[in-house]
């Protein structure tokens, strides 16, 4: 019992280790257009050019990282390679903050970039990070999730309110709770968005 339980447990390292597919392919201009529609449609005031130069720069970004990320295989699988040295990053934690710091090295004027979290509190399913962008003001609930993760590096964007497959938090709030489960104290997440326990800081990653 003990070798067929070591045999199943190598067959499954194995696969883990060798299997290996493509990379994902460069984004097509068909789809940065219909991002920059989106983007442009998330109110009055969105600038028509910073809607074109984001979605250009989400796009393009989320293949170069899928590249530096080297990422040839489904998104869980990837994981455990990254879990286990096999590969540099990936996490989707990774793939939302890169993105998020880079979309902010362009100084828009008219969009917000925020950080969401899903599923922090449900045991039976992975928790799951992901950037949004929102018109200027907004919040992250009236934004465009930016998501490479899901799909292993190819940029699946839907409006927060209407992703089926999971339901955002603000990422700051997610990890106040955390941080009041782990500690015992209260922590409040204040209006310029720091988290903060008695005379602590916190930074989220």
């Amino acid at each position: 019992m003990i070798r067929k339980i070591r045999r199943i447990f190598w067959g499954v390292a194995v696969l883990v280790v060798a299997g290996c597919g493509a990379p994902p392919p460069p984004p097509e201009a068909g789809d940065v257009a219909r991002l920059a529609i989106e983007i442009g449609a998330l109110g009055p005031g969105v600038d028509p050019a910073e809607a074109r130069r984001a979605a250009k720069v989400a796009y393009e970004y989320s293949h170069q990282l899928a590249l530096e990320y080297q990422i040839t295989d489904p998104p869980i699988i990837h994981n455990t390679k990254v879990n286990m040295g096999l590969k540099p990053r990936g996490l989707c934690w990774h793939w939302a903050r890169d993105i998020e710091t880079r979309l902010k090295q362009e100084n828009f004027q008219t969009l917000d970039l925020h950080r969401a979290v899903a599923n922090s509190d449900n045991a039976f399913r992975l928790e799951h990070s992901t950037a949004v962008i929102s018109r200027r003001g907004d919040t992250f609930a009236e934004g465009i999730v930016l998501d490479p993760w899901r799909k292993g590096g190819t940029l699946t964007w839907v409006a927060t309110r209407d992703d089926r497959w999971y339901n955002w938090e603000p990422r700051n709030e997610v990890v106040a709770r955390q941080l009041e489960r782990k500690h015992g104290q209260i922590v409040t997440v204040t209006k310029d968005q720091r988290i903060v326990m008695g005379q602590s800081e916190f930074k989220a990653q």
